[in-house]
Formats: C-alpha cells, structure tokens, sequence
C-alpha cells in the first residue's frame, strides 16, 4: 500500500520551453512514488500518463503534487483518440485540462493515433490511413485540445507493425504538416522510429533528420521485443524491457542532428527497482552531456 504524503502557414508559437535544467527523466510509476520523491539528482524529471490521475483526489494526486513542487512533471496521454474522425471526447478533454491547471507541467504530449469510434474504445493505439482528409481531421482535434489547455501539446510518432494502404503522405511529411497547421510541437520517440523501420523498411536516421527539428521539444527512449511467433521479422515496442543497443546508437545520431533535447525513459512492464532506470538514466545523460558540450563548442 501506498501511504499518502504529507501535505494554416502562418507563424505559429512554438511549444514552452522546459523548465529550466531538464536533462534525462523518467516515467513514474506509484511502486517508485517515494524513490522519486527522496531522490536528488540534477536535471532529473518524471512524466506519468495523465489518465491515471484524472480524478479527483486521493493518494496518487497528492504525490504528484509533492514531487511537483520539486520536480519538472510532464502528462503524457494515451486516450484522446487525435487521429479517429471524431473530436476528442467532451468528458475527457475536460478532466486532463483539470489535470493540467492543478499540476502545470512543463509539457504535454499525446499520440499519433486513434483508439476509439463511434462510442467504442480500444485498448491500443492504432494505425490510419494517412490522407490530405484525415490531415485536416487530426489537425482540427489538436486544434481543439490545443484551445482547452491553453497551450501547445506535443504528437509522437507512432509504432507501426502492418503497412496499410491509402497512405497519401509520408509520415515525416504528415507530422511537419501538422506541426505548420496546428503550432503543436512533436515527441521523437526514437524507440518508436527503430520499431517502424525495421517492421516497415526505411532508414530511420533519415527519418530523424526529416523532421522539423525546431519544433521537438521531447524525445522517448524505451524497449522493444521480438514478436514471439515471428521473431525478429515483427518487433512489438512493449516498454517492458531496457533500452536496446541499436536504439542506444539512433539516439546518440538524434541528438547530434538536433543538439540536447529533454529525454525520458520509458519503462511500463516488468518494472525493474528504481536505482537500475537510474542506472539506465545515467547512460543516457551522458550521451546527453556529450552533443550539450558539443552544442555549446560550435
């Protein structure tokens, strides 16, 4: 148990910047409420998904707002269906701007994708087609968030497992429209591109470089697994694993093409103790610190 603590092309505004000393974070989860809390190092930050608070009280909320008044917190959501043709549920949207006002995080993000129709909600985060007509309907049910929050929020790009058909753009191309459309800004989940190109075909260092680079204010880091029956011919981003290798390496090329941005650890299954995502964590700031010093020299 966990006890309670105490008390269209024209310029748009680009997203916040992150509170000042932002370096590498991680996802919290309540198992690590106390750890974080008590934990001192630099530059450390926490995101959690914003459902899991959207309530109106109890124990969970009041550790984030401890750990807020210490801590940079960023809402990551996984339930506002932006890429379904319908606007974003009215009950939903309402309780994650609450959720907002109370913990005024430094950024939120969402996802490229859409998990409910007609009243119907699925327990994933799905593909679409990605057409000029459908471009119009994401940017319109960003636009809306966008107006509830008071702010920009940042789209991640996706992990993709099947090639649909009907795609009219790219997805590169999909995301720099959006960005121009809506002003939001865009989440480089690195994970997410390593799981599509190798699922998919494609280089996904040339995928980094396609994108706006001005316009992303976060990148993800997570695991990844073969797929038990096909092995690795279909890679499963299951964020229950440690960052692999190869991701390592695609991140180290992201932030050498576009200079130190604030980096999250993702880690949703199998959670490990605190002090190995720590460990984890530290591998990463010093890539960070790395292309930082390089940053500043150029």
């Amino acid at each position: 148990m966990i006890s309670q603590p105490v008390a269209d092309a024209d310029p748009r505004p680009s997203p916040p910047a992150p509170e000042g000393g932002m370096t590498v974070g991680l996802g919290l989860k309540a198992p690590h409420y106390a750890d974080a809390l008590a934990c001192s190092a630099t530059g450390l930050w926490f995101e959690v998904h914003a459902e899991n608070y959207m309530v109106d009280g109890g124990p969970r909320l009041a550790w984030l707002d401890a750990i807020r008044r210490t801590r940079p917190l960023s809402l990551h959501g996984v339930g506002l269906s932006l890429a379904g043709e319908a606007p974003p549920d009215a009950g939903h949207l309402g309780r994650l701007s609450a959720l907002v006002d109370r913990l005024e995080p430094c950024l939120v993000s969402e996802h490229l994708a859409w998990s409910q129709q007609d009243g119907v909600y699925h327990p994933d985060l799905l593909p679409f087609p990605r057409t000029r007509a459908r471009l119009a309907c994401v940017a319109d049910n960003i636009g809306r968030v966008q107006e509830a929050l008071g702010r920009p929020i940042l789209i991640e790009n996706p992990s993709l497992y099947l090639a649909l058909e009907g795609h009219e753009m790219n997805e590169t191309d999909f995301l720099q429209a959006l960005v121009v459309r809506t002003g939001c800004g865009l989440l480089l989940d690195v994970n997410n591109v390593h799981v599509t190109t190798r699922n998919l075909g494609g280089d996904p260092r040339a995928y980094i470089e396609a994108l706006p680079a001005d316009a992303i204010g976060e990148i993800h880091l997570a695991g990844h697994a073969a797929d038990e029956r096909l092995g690795d011919a279909l890679l499963i981003d299951t964020h229950d694993a440690p960052v692999a290798e190869a991701v390592w390496s695609l991140y180290a090329h992201a932030l050498a093409w576009l200079g130190p941005r604030p980096t999250l650890i993702e880690r949703d299954g199998r959670l490990p103790a605190f002090k190995s995502l720590m460990a984890e964590r530290e591998r990463a700031l010093t890539v960070f610190h790395a292309h930082t010093a390089r940053a500043h020299a150029g």
